[in-house]
């Protein structure tokens, strides 16, 4: 039975961390189709972080911390807090093992508490498709497979389209006039104001107009990626890599964004960090330690070096 036929539908908590930034037009539109509130926990904060850092094991990175002080502020309110398991998009389109260990290390965690967690296994490589993963998480929660279907197409339409708006107004900036830094970090660092947030923020506060290579033609990024890299594997870095590839010329400075110790970022941001060449790169490593005046002190030492050069040479690593 839909759901929207009781008066008080359940609650479905939506950590604001990790995947939620790639997904969550999709994880809304879903879960509302099926007639559930979604509740999204607020944005980070130092406490959020620090909470995370507290309940994180040990060798974390920086992004899981913050995703399990996001799942911590929502344990206790909602009725579901749901942590999918994504482990490849298809061949050669893996994801960081994080990403297929969330929900057993998120369960783990927080074992203690009598909050319910929702999952779903997608990994295409092993015939787990995306489309059969939120059927079968309808289903798991009383929908048939007719209306589980529609809701998920609905959600896959909804996420396609905002996806499709977010690219073209990235594609305009390309062509604005000012000082133009491309920032290459990934979506669960750019799009938290606690984390990769102030990075923009300061670029713009230094009147650059900053870019984001994650907001990309995702495919065309992937096929680019083999003439700089052709044996890299985490499907994200592989949208990175290849967005910088074809969009380093239309830039004036490329910012390298890693969050502590996150493995696949030390070796594609070192690798890119020596492999590109004709525009200056600058390279952020962000902790629970790092501090906005640092960020800030670094980001206006690459500008003023971009601004010195302009009209030289433009080869420079930071």
């Amino acid at each position: 039975m839909n759901q929207t036929e009781n008066k008080n539908p359940p609650v479905i908590g939506l950590p604001r961390g990790l995947l939620y930034h790639r997904y969550k037009t999709l994880w809304q539109t879903f879960f509302r189709a099926l007639g559930y509130e979604v509740k999204v926990s607020a944005p980070t904060n130092r406490a959020v972080m620090e909470e995370g850092a507290r309940l994180a094991p040990d060798e974390t990175c920086l992004s899981a911390k913050i995703f399990l002080g996001h799942v911590s502020s929502l344990v206790g309110h909602c009725d579901y807090i749901f942590v999918p398991r994504v482990a490849s998009l298809g061949r050669n389109l893996e994801l960081c093992v994080r990403f297929s260990a969330l929900y057993d290390m998120t369960r783990c965690v927080f074992k203690q508490t009598d909050q319910k967690f929702l999952t779903c296994n997608v990994d295409v490589v092993n015939g787990l498709t995306e489309e059969d993963a939120y059927i079968a998480l309808g289903q798991s929660l009383g929908l048939s497979h007719k209306e589980a279907k529609k809701a998920y197409k609905a959600a896959a339409k909804a996420q396609a389209q905002a996806w499709d708006t977010a690219v073209k107004e990235q594609e305009k900036l390309y062509k604005s006039d000012g000082l133009k830094i491309l920032v290459a970090g990934h979506s669960y660092i750019l799009d938290d104001p606690y984390a990769g947030g102030m990075i923009l923020k300061g670029l713009r506060n230094l009147d650059t107009v900053p870019l984001r290579a994650d907001i990309t033609d995702r495919d065309s990024a992937v096929k680019k990626s083999p003439d700089l890299c052709p044996t890299c594997r985490w499907v994200m870095s592989r949208e990175l890599i290849g967005s910088i590839i074809q969009h380093r010329y239309k830039v004036d400075g490329i910012v390298l964004v890693t969050a502590f110790p996150c493995g696949p970022d030390s070796m594609v941001n070192d690798m890119l960090a020596r492999s590109i060449k004709g525009v200056p790169v600058l390279q952020l490593v962000l902790d629970t330690q790092t501090g906005t005046a640092g960020v800030e002190t670094r980001l206006e030492s690459f500008v003023d070096i971009i601004r010195m050069k302009k009209g030289g040479a433009q080869d420079a690593v930071v």
